[in-house]
Formats: C-alpha cells, sequence, structure tokens
C-alpha cells in the first residue's frame, strides 16, 4: 500500500482537500472539531510522523536550527538532511537553518539575536558553557523548545537529546583500535575538534578509558585539539610522523579530518597507523574506499536530522519538560560494508 494522500485522509475525516490543507498548514478558516478530525485521521492513515511514544503538535510549529559553519562535512549533511525532512511535513510551518560563525557562545548569541517571532523550537549544535546553558534557559523560560544535537548538554533545561552516546562511542573506537593493534606496544595520537564540546569530552573520556582497561600495550598520547581547523590538524600530524616512531594508531574524535589525512598521504600503506574517525560522510566514504582511513564511528547524518526534527516537534506537543532518553546507536564503517 501507498502512502497516504491529501485525499485520503480528506475521506477519512470528512472534510474537502482543502480543509485538509488549511488544517495541516495551520491557516484560518477551519473549525476547532475539524481541524481536530483532520489531524486524527492524519494520524491514522500515517500521513503525519510518529516515532513511537512521542507526541505531535496540534498544529504546524516553526522551527530554527543553530549549526557551526566551517568546513566540517558531517554538518553541512546534517543541516540538508533536516531541511529536506522537515519540508516533506505538514507539521513543519518553516525551518529556518542558520550556520553559526564559530562554535562558542558568542557565534550562538549572535544567532539567537536574529531568533524568529514565531518559532517554537530550537535545535542546536553548540559548546558546553555558562553562557551557552544560560541561553538555553532563557529560551526555554520564553517558551522556547530546545533539543541539542550531537553533542549534549546535560543538567540544562532543553527537551531532549539527539545523538549518539559519545562515550560509548569513543569506548567503541577504543576496541577497535586495540584489537587492530595486537600485543606490540603503540602510541596512539588523539585528535579532539574542541574539548568545549561535550561530545568530544565523551568520545575522548570513553576512549581512554577502555584502553587503560583492556590494552595497557598502547600509549595515548596527548590529545591536540584542533579548532576544527584543517590548518592545525595538518602540521600537527606531520609532526607525530616525524617524532614517533612507533605510532601506531590515529583517533580523530572530531573535526580537522582533512589535514590528517593529507599529511598521511605521503606513508606507505604498510607503514601508515590505523585509523579511526567519526562520521560517514562523501568525503570518509572516498578515504576508506581509498584506504587513506580504516574505520569510520559514524552516527548517521540522515537518522539525526530526522529525529531532530521529530523530536522537537515532540517537545513542543507535550507539556512534559523532557521527553525520554533514545540515542542513535553508533555504526562501524568498514570499506567492505559502505552503504550505498
Amino acid at each position: 500500500m501507498g502512502r497516504a494522500t491529501i485525499s485520503d485522509v480528506a475521506r477519512r475525516a470528512q472534510v474537502s482537500t482543502a480543509t485538509v490543507d488549511r488544517a495541516l498548514n495551520g491557516r484560518a478558516g477551519v473549525s476547532a472539531a475539524n481541524r481536530q478530525r483532520v489531524f486524527e485521521a492524519a494520524r491514522d492513515l500515517g500521513y503525519l510522523p510518529s516515532e513511537g511514544m512521542v507526541p505531535l503538535p496540534t498544529r504546524p510549529a516553526h522551527l530554527e536550527f543553530y549549526l557551526p559553519a566551517g568546513s566540517n562535512s558531517f554538518m553541512r549533511s546534517l543541516a540538508s538532511r533536516i531541511a529536506g525532512f522537515a519540508a516533506s511535513l505538514p507539521l513543519v510551518a518553516s525551518c529556518r537553518i542558520v550556520t553559526m560563525d564559530g562554535i562558542g557562545p558568542d557565534a550562538l548569541a549572535r544567532a539567537l539575536d536574529r531568533i524568529g517571532p514565531r518559532t517554537s523550537g530550537v535545535g542546536l549544535v553548540t559548546t558546553d558553557h555558562p553562557r551557552t546553558r544560560a541561553m538555553i534557559h532563557q529560551l526555554t523560560e520564553g517558551g522556547v523548545r530546545v533539543v541539542t544535537i550531537a553533542s549534549d548538554l546535560p543538567g540544562t533545561s532543553r527537551s531532549a537529546y539527539v545523538g549518539v552516546d559519545n562515550h560509548a562511542a569513543g569506548r567503541t573506537a577504543a576496541l577497535l583500535m586495540g584489537l587492530t593493534a595486537g600485543p606490540a606496544e603503540r602510541s596512539v595520537a588523539l585528535f579532539l575538534g574542541s574539548r568545549a564540546f561535550h561530545g568530544h569530552q565523551e568520545r575522548e573520556r570513553g576512549f581512554r578509558a577502555l584502553v587503560r582497561e583492556r590494552f595497557p600495550n598502547l600509549r595515548l598520547l596527548p590529545a591536540f585539539e584542533t579548532g576544527e581547523d584543517n590548518a592545525r590538524s595538518h602540521p600537527a600530524m606531520a609532526r607525530l610522523l616525524r617524532q614517533v616512531p612507533d605510532l601506531g594508531g590515529v583517533y580523530c574524535i572530531g573535526a580537522g579530518r582533512s589535514g590528517i589525512v593529507e599529511a598521511l598521504r605521503g606513508v606507505p600503506g604498510a607503514a601508515r597507523p590505523f585509523v579511526i574517525m567519526h562520521d560517514l560522510t562523501e568525503i570518509t566514504r572516498a578515504w576508506l574506499a581509498a584506504d587513506q582511513v580504516d574505520v569510520i564511528v559514524d552516527q548517521n547524518a540522515r537518522l539525526v536530522g530526522e529525529q531532530s526534527v521529530i523530536r522537537l516537534l515532540g517537545s513542543i506537543a507535550t507539556t512534559a519538560p523532557f521527553l525520554a532518553d533514545k540515542d542513535i546507536e553508533p555504526r562501524i564503517v568498514l570499506k567492505e560494508n559502505l552503504p550505498r
């Protein structure tokens, strides 16, 4: 059976297609009773999105998403997924995606200065900082629902977090690194985007904890923060290749990936350290296929984007301050199991 249409909804609700269109798009001229019939029919027929027990609002909502700009290909993919999915939903009256000119509280404050007056839900990818937490509190106090994406801010008044369990993702990377290293003593380099991201802290903690527990033969080098900048990661990686003869592995927790791959490009295959990165994008897919990277621990940009919209709508629909946690499971992607 194909997907339900507006005509199907109209027949089920016993109203005209014009009434269905007005009701689903929040326009005037629809009685409360007919609006309710339309939404019940749409839900029954599967015309509207549903995700487990997440409630949905009774009228279309205006959403905004604030994502860091720059060279992070995962963020570009996430923005595209959010925009495409939101455009397909009658319950989204508008979806504005704002690319912030930085990753810290200053960039977020500048972006929020232009928030739309009708906005009822905001999705954020931002750093953990007292000012950031204060801004989330201010938003929710004003009646705007907030979900954090990819990197959480626990203890704030946000309604939900959408993304992987980053601590588990870091432990997953450590297990793969340790199993491939074998019993030999090796050094492992860690590259972070920024410890200001709670998610990056959690990945690093998880990675370090499992290495201590299972692989004492691995020597973890001091972590290098790239600031999400390839111009910083490239010389740092080149310097490690010169100075650390027993470098057996590289774990890149955040962005700055292109600089690392470029620095490793001249290293013969057998001598290249084992490389683990996060997030499957068109760029990292090409690196896997070309044997420039060995493993991607992926959080699935499509699923994160769709769930960000769904859970933001759900938080608008409910009076409860928080939705139940539902982490996205990390995927282990290798050259041999690249998704089509």
